[in-house]
């Protein structure tokens, strides 16, 4: 069922295809109808009849809404590691005696090494997983991978339930089990979002991943503020008991929907294939636009038939620029900080005064969950590059204020003091803005750039590279961030501050614009070295689009001409000029 829709203007065409290039339109031979560059149903357009194309129908908000439960595991595991670390029973049984009752009043804390390891083992395995998720991805299926990984975080949490007092190494091992999972469906649910969404409403959807992190963090902090007065360990393994419902839910629930369509067409399935395709979009399956789309996923089969070696993830066209740049990018959204507050959340806002910790987190999750429906829809309305830069400078302005306040007047002032209770009222005031800002943008949009930045062939490796650097680096913050704070306190913030200051160079100079363009596009535009500054406007010469034909493809080229046929020339001010037999020396790719 339709419930937006969008008009379109589809020529039936089989001589000519019509491609919008801004305010001109160009006609282009029919062998490039499959090409990457002019294939996208969305800009696709001629005036012989009027089609309404919905935007978004009710199977895709399923979809988004079931897969997205990958995300809100991961959520709900990392909000409710928060809580525990400051439940009575929790200490007691897993912590160590303390003397120091101001401190401590429960009289047991955690070592920085123990409460370092609980937290970030998690990470560890998540950084295994998904780099085991990729290849299993291209050999079984995204759709058939996810199951199994449900199962295997589901095996976690029953290890961590199942230990005694004062095993708190089964509970990290727990917590590595279930990380496992959490990894293998990091990659796989935005994978499967990104071959199965409408090219309209792909970047929202992709973000949804996030949205639903933020939602299992808030629904965490509830659960865990609804617990943490019982006086039986029924107070840490009620929540993590629940944690098995959402796992279920996706573990089922993805074996009523459909592989995705790029991946059945690779596989032989193209009827399959088409009838997904037509029903996300809501629309016959002989429509124009599903014809369209069918003839780019073929071009790139026919290109990229026969096995090939994992490593060329990274030797192909451009592919070792896009693979450092998306593992930077998931480095930078962990050092953005927002963790620092997620998963240190209750442990700060205690040091800081505020009564009941507790309700602290939950309006640092609320604050998350409502600023993550606004990032969904900025996916939808803005440009990614400048939703990501201007975050990234609003984030380090934010930090700056925490960190200076913390360090300079609320860590020196008198317990309960109105100084104190200032103080801490305008750090807690600033962690809002700051979250309000990376819900909104960091958060969602780096999932959705790394979802659309490479070709298929190379798509569940590469995405299993850049998410291992988040992994990597979530795990870097968890475990040592217990130790820096020991040491420096508040000043912290500088370091995430600097990271931010860095992230905005990173995007402005180096990330290509990838909103409504189709995932073939984007791969043109990185295989052709467009420069990220103006890639907004990036079109084709219409000369060099028709010699072109289907001769530039990524896969393409990388499979048929490794004899130097086809090399690329980087010219300055060019962004990189193609050359091959057919395409006269003068001819260039550019934008404009």
């Amino acid at each position: 069922m339709p419930l937006f829709t969008r008009n379109r203007n589809v020529d039936n065409s089989h001589t000519a295809t019509a491609v919008n290039t801004g305010n001109n339109s160009m006609e282009v031979p029919t062998p490039a109808i499959a090409n990457a560059f002019n294939s996208n149903p969305e800009k696709n357009v001629r005036t012989n009849e009027n089609l309404h194309m919905p935007a978004l129908t009710m199977r895709t908000i399923y979809m988004t809404i079931l897969v997205a439960m990958g995300g809100f595991i991961f959520g709900y595991d990392t909000g409710q590691i928060s809580g525990f670390l400051e439940m009575e029973v929790f200490l007691q049984r897993f912590g160590q005696r303390s003397n120091n009752l101001i401190a401590h009043p429960f009289g047991y804390a955690f070592s920085n090494v123990r409460s370092g390891l609980i937290v970030a083992l998690l990470s560890i395995g998540t950084l295994c997983g998904c780099l085991i998720a990729g290849p299993l991805a291209n050999s079984y299926g995204r759709r058939a991978s996810i199951p199994p990984w449900c199962l295997i975080f589901c095996i976690g949490v029953v290890a961590q339930m199942a230990v005694g007092p004062g095993d708190w190494v089964g509970i990290a091992m727990g917590r590595w089990c279930a990380g496992l999972g959490v990894g293998g469906l990091s990659v796989l649910v935005p994978m499967y979002m990104a071959e199965t969404s409408p090219v309209p409403v792909r970047g929202a959807v992709i973000s949804c991943y996030q949205l639903f992190i933020t939602i299992g963090i808030f629904t965490a902090d509830c659960i865990n503020y609804g617990t943490e007065k019982f006086t039986n360990t029924g107070s840490y393994r009620v929540p993590m008991g629940v944690g098995f419902i959402w796992a279920i839910i996706l573990g089922v629930g993805i074996l009523f929907l459909p592989e995705t369509p790029r991946y059945d067409w690779n596989h032989g399935n193209s009827a399959r294939a088409r009838t997904t395709m037509a029903a996300f979009h809501g629309v016959p399956e002989d429509h124009p636009a599903i014809e369209l789309e069918c003839a780019e996923i073929e071009k790139v089969r026919a290109a990229t038939q026969g096995e090939h070696p994992w490593y060329e993830a990274v030797t192909g066209p451009r592919m070792f620029y896009r693979v450092s740049l998306a593992m930077g990018l998931q480095m930078l959204q962990q050092l953005t900080g927002a963790n620092y507050f997620f998963y240190y959340g209750t442990t700060i806002f205690a040091g800081v005064g505020i009564k009941n910790s507790f309700v602290t987190a939950m309006i640092l999750g609320g604050v998350n969950v409502g600023a993550t429906f606004l990032g969904v829809w900025m996916a939808r309305r803005f440009r990614r590059r400048e939703s990501l830069y201007i975050a990234a400078l609003w984030q380090c302005m934010c930090f700056l204020v925490f960190a200076s306040v913390g360090q300079f007047i609320f860590k020196d002032a008198v317990p309960e003091s109105s100084t104190a209770k200032t103080a801490g009222t305008v750090m807690i005031v600033f962690a809002c803005l700051f979250i309000v800002g990376f819900a909104s943008t960091w958060g969602p949009l780096v999932w959705a750039c790394i979802g659309e930045m490479f070709p298929y062939r190379y798509r569940a490796v590469a995405m299993a590279f850049a998410t291992s650097a988040n992994w990597f680096w979530n795990f870097m913050l968890a475990f040592f961030t217990p130790f820096i704070t020991n040491d420096i306190q508040y000043a912290y913030g500088y370091v995430f501050a600097g990271c931010n200051f860095a992230a905005f160079f990173v995007v402005f100079f180096f990330l290509v614009e990838s909103s409504d363009k189709t995932l073939e596009e984007v791969d043109a535009m990185y295989l052709l070295g467009v420069r990220p500054i103006g890639s907004h406007a990036f079109k084709f010469d219409a000369d060099t689009m028709a010699t072109l034909g289907t001769a530039i493809n990524t896969d393409s080229m990388h499979l048929e001409n490794r004899n130097g046929r086809v090399q690329k020339v980087n010219e300055a001010g060019q962004g990189g000029v193609f050359h091959d037999e057919g395409l006269p020396r003068n001819k260039s790719v550019t934008e404009s």
